[in-house]
């Protein structure tokens, strides 16, 4: 099972639409995509607290719980609305899966954009590409997941994927972003 998971991780990162494939549609196999996503935050928040730092690690889990479970949550209402909840569940299982490509991602342009600097490329300008090469990575997956794994024309995708990410911005970072404000 985990082989196939990665392969279907793999295959769907490299823009290859079989990957979906190696997902079950299944509200167990939904709940086994999410655990590692919450468990490593709530590991991170024992640690904090075994520090004294109690209320930051429970703002930080709170704030990471949100942007995990913002994207399944805003995915099924506008899957559910667009008449695509039968597909939802499978595309839910990969997008949570997926969600691993980009820390690797990130290490891969983490160590081009190394090598370039080491080449002479100025750090200002590596930085800015290596981000805008993340966030195109990014987005094109969200976006890719969306079209094939719920097979919705580009406009619609692009929407969604929208949806997906400015909401759960705002959900997992507006709390701090209104508690930074009022504070000054």
């Amino acid at each position: 099972m985990a082989m196939g998971i990665l392969v279907g991780i793999f295959r769907l990162a490299t823009g290859r639409a079989d990957g979906f494939d190696r997902f079950d549609p299944t509200p167990q196999a939904f709940m086994t995509s999410l655990a590692p996503l919450l468990g490593l935050p709530i590991v991170g928040f024992l640690m904090m607290l075994a520090n004294g730092l109690a209320l930051t690690g429970l703002s930080d889990l709170l704030a990471t719980c949100c942007a995990v479970l913002a994207p399944p949550v805003i995915s099924h209402a506008v899957a559910r609305a667009w008449g695509r909840e039968a597909q939802w569940l499978r595309f839910a299982v990969a997008f949570n899966w997926c969600q691993w490509v980009i820390p690797m991602a990130v290490a891969l342009v983490l160590l081009a954009a190394e090598v370039a600097i080491e080449a002479g490329l100025p750090i200002g300008v590596a930085a800015i590409g290596a981000t805008c090469l993340l966030a195109g990575y990014g987005l094109w997956l969200h976006f890719f997941l969306a079209r094939r794994g719920l097979g919705l024309p580009r406009g619609r995708a692009v929407l969604l994927v929208l949806a997906i990410n400015v909401g759960t911005l705002l959900l997992a970072m507006g709390p701090r972003l209104l508690a930074y404000a009022t504070a000054a």
